[in-house]
């Protein structure tokens, strides 16, 4: 079965709705990868770059550690996880937490720049290994029904290169509110079983 690939916002670091998320990720009947985001570790990436000076390539590296960093608190909440760094670990986990240093450094296909950020890279890895379906789970809230995920980059809910890096994936996106965790289930069906394979 493929595995749905879940984004969780860094910015639901220190959210209530946090607990209930990786509860909602762990039952689920079908593999999900969850793809941690930046949050607060990327943001003292760009405060250090501000500050010292370097250069784009040396930021996409630090902010892809800052991923990392979330990631492995994840996987301390929610001990039912399993760490995944190679293919072989994501095709072989039932419910994983992406690391994404060892995979997305070596891949010559995402840009060093502040366009791309977790958002794109979860959009890359649903490509990579085939994934059913995407889920941006944001603190924000979520989109307007019936919007695009150009409409999302728009309004600053995703980054530059996520729309583009969606039209590639071509599967079953959805952008979800902080506060929708009963919806995760509804939607990895939807993607497992698309309307036109049920109907």
């Amino acid at each position: 079965m493929r595995p749905l690939v879940i984004k969780l916002g860094g910015s639901l670091i220190g959210s209530s709705a946090l607990g209930d998320w990786l509860a909602a990720v762990t039952c689920l009947p079908g593999r999900a990868i969850l793809v941690p985001g930046g949050g607060p570790f990327a943001d003292a990436v760009r405060t250090a770059q501000a500050k010292l000076g370097f250069g784009d390539a040396a930021a996409h590296a630090m902010a892809i550690l800052a991923m990392e960093q979330y990631a492995h608190a994840l996987l301390d909440l929610a001990p039912a996880l399993a760490p995944c760094a190679t293919r072989a670990e994501l095709t072989a986990a039932r419910h994983g937490v992406w690391l994404p240093a060892r995979l997305a450094l070596a891949a010559s296909d995402i840009p060093p720049s502040w366009d791309v950020t977790s958002d794109t890279l979860a959009a890359w890895l649903a490509c990579e290994i085939e994934a059913s379906g995407l889920a941006l789970v944001k603190r924000a809230g979520a989109p307007t029904a019936g919007s695009t995920p150009l409409d999302w980059a728009a309004e600053g809910l995703v980054d530059p290169a996520f729309p583009a890096a969606a039209a590639r994936f071509g599967g079953p996106v959805t952008c979800l509110g902080d506060a929708d965790p009963s919806r995760l289930a509804a939607f990895a069906t939807t993607a497992a079983f698309p309307r036109a394979l049920t109907g």
